[in-house]
């Protein structure tokens, strides 16, 4: 395969040594069909930072690693990218390690290995679970720091975290649904994609608390543990339907709003508010549809800086700086998207 890297670079990148990469770019064998893919990953992501290879500065490997639905890693995937040239003269790498589901354990024992291989810094999306915390302590232990990105794991070792202030994005979405509701009717689903997920909890208690001290006669209905996938979403969404005739709304903490909008479809019932989170490929297309009534974003672009700044703080290459305010919640409705990236794909 074509590439303009030396062995050393891919190698590095992969996680591997340079006699396995030899022999998967030279196609002599003996290499497990995983091992390859991970080869010829590390190939592309170096395409995708080629700009950074070269710049002169001090270079940090860091490792992106998250349980999260495919439409949000591959937004955080995209705003490190584009934010990688403002790094410089730094030089920051990135290895990603992405999944939708799985038990906490496997999670765990990838960032065992990447303790074990080495990393300047690990920037981590997973459930506040004790496994996790666990192998959060052993990186530390082993002088990786750790950040925190979008869902925290406060009783960790790790060395700070970056996100939105989920209470108010909560009490925010209440608001919003107070207001849009009005006098109507009806009860609202608010759907977790996993109870163990510490932003989608504290999203959940910001919207109860400002639901019962603005609308107390308003009854909410539960629904959790769908993993933000779309195959799962549906039929908790569809069971809630059909069990409460009075849902008329919708505030969805944890994603899987394509499944969400068709469950209410085929059970042939109208969504009056659709509150999300997050202008992923999907809520992207959905906002402009006017099928969501609005989305409670922040810039993902914002919260990966800070979250390699954090890391070169700990490695001394920036000096010290006061803590980390929260990103910013905007409300976006149809009539208020932002533009998309240069060079994006508009679906």
């Amino acid at each position: 395969m074509g590439h303009p890297f030396p062995i050393r670079e891919i190698a590095r990148q992969a996680g591997l040594s340079e006699a396995t990469v030899d022999r998967v770019l030279n196609g002599r064998g003996g290499v497990r069909e995983s091992t390859a893919r991970e080869v010829h990953r590390a190939v592309s992501d170096l395409e995708r930072q080629r700009t950074q290879v070269r710049l002169v500065g001090r270079t940090f490997m860091v490792d992106i690693v998250m349980q999260s639905p495919e439409r949000f890693s591959t937004a955080v995937r995209a705003a490190l990218e584009a934010e990688l040239p403002s790094l410089h003269p730094a030089v920051v790498r990135s290895r990603f390690h992405f999944r939708e589901t799985g038990p906490a354990v496997d999670l765990a024992a990838v960032l065992d290995r990447i303790g074990r291989r080495g990393s300047q810094g690990v920037i981590l999306k997973a459930p506040d679970v004790p496994e996790i915390t666990a192998a959060v302590a052993r990186l530390a232990a082993s002088g990786v720091p750790v950040v925190t990105l979008v869902t925290d794991l406060p009783a960790s070792a790790r060395i700070g975290h970056v996100g939105s202030d989920n209470r108010a994005a909560g009490a925010t979405a209440a608001y919003l649904m107070g207001q849009w509701l009005g006098d109507r009717p009806g009860n609202v689903l608010t759907s977790l994609s996993s109870g163990f997920f510490r932003n989608e909890e504290e999203r959940e208690m910001g919207f109860r608390g400002a639901m019962r001290a603005r609308h107390p006669g308003r009854v909410l209905v539960e629904i959790a543990e769908g993993q933000g996938l779309d195959a799962t979403q549906y039929d908790l969404v569809r069971a809630a339907l059909d069990r409460d005739p009075a849902i008329c709304a919708v505030y969805s903490i944890g994603g899987g709003n394509i499944a969400t909008l068709r469950a209410f479809e085929d059970a042939g019932r109208e969504c009056a508010v659709f509150v999300a989170h997050d202008l992923d490929h999907d809520n992207t297309r959905l906002l402009r549809e006017h099928r969501l009534s609005a989305v409670l974003h922040h810039d993902l672009r914002h919260d990966v800086r800070e979250a390699c700044h954090l890391v070169m703080r700990a490695h001394g290459a920036l000096p010290p700086a006061g803590p980390t305010h929260p990103s910013a919640i905007q409300v976006v409705t149809p009539y208020n998207m932002p533009p998309p990236p240069q060079g994006a794909l508009v679906l």
